[in-house]
């Protein structure tokens, strides 16, 4: 599994802006109002994303450091800290979900600035137009704060280099 292109994301976000700028011009008088809830999924996902990659992280630590030790102990008997292993399988999931949230926040980034391109300029004229670039904003900084979450599992979902203790988790992306 190849890892995700920093480049692949901003242009596909980029695109999805223009796009939506195109077409929410053309279109903003008829759009119903946009609340500010709307981008509200896109920051509970970032955060639970956000938690899970720390949790992840830490028993990923400490299950890497319990086989250092135990590799280094020569007396058989001595006690090692027992971790809860985690499992190949697990991380493979993580890191595909940790692509996907990247790609769906992309797409949402994208939308959500596209539609703040517009009603940006339009805010200080019209009501609506400042609730709606309100919610748009709230929408970028959503998308971008899972954008981050997900770029941060997976680089915690990669096998360090040079780690002949993971040699049987080939798995792990």
């Amino acid at each position: 599994m190849k890892p995700l292109r920093r480049a692949d994301l901003a242009v596909l976000a980029l695109g999805i802006a223009v796009a939506t700028w195109l077409i929410v011009r053309v279109t903003y008088g008829d759009l119903p109002p946009l609340h500010w809830w709307l981008p509200a999924p896109l920051a509970v996902l970032a955060v639970a994303e956000a938690l899970g990659t720390r949790t992840l992280r830490a028993r990923l630590t400490a299950e890497r450091k319990a086989r250092a030790a135990a590799a280094r102990s020569e007396q058989p008997r001595q006690p090692v800290a027992l971790v809860r292993p985690v499992e190949p399988m697990l991380v493979a999931r993580l890191a595909v979900l940790a692509q996907a949230s990247a790609y769906v926040a992309a797409v949402c980034g994208g939308l959500w600035a596209g539609v703040l391109a517009h009603v940006g300029p339009l805010a200080q004229r019209a009501e609506a137009a400042r609730s709606d670039a309100v919610t748009a904003v709230i929408g970028v900084v959503s998308a971008a704060a899972l954008v981050a979450a997900a770029l941060w599992l997976e680089s915690v979902c990669r096998v360090p280099p040079g780690s002949d203790d993971d040699a049987g988790m080939g798995t792990r992306a």
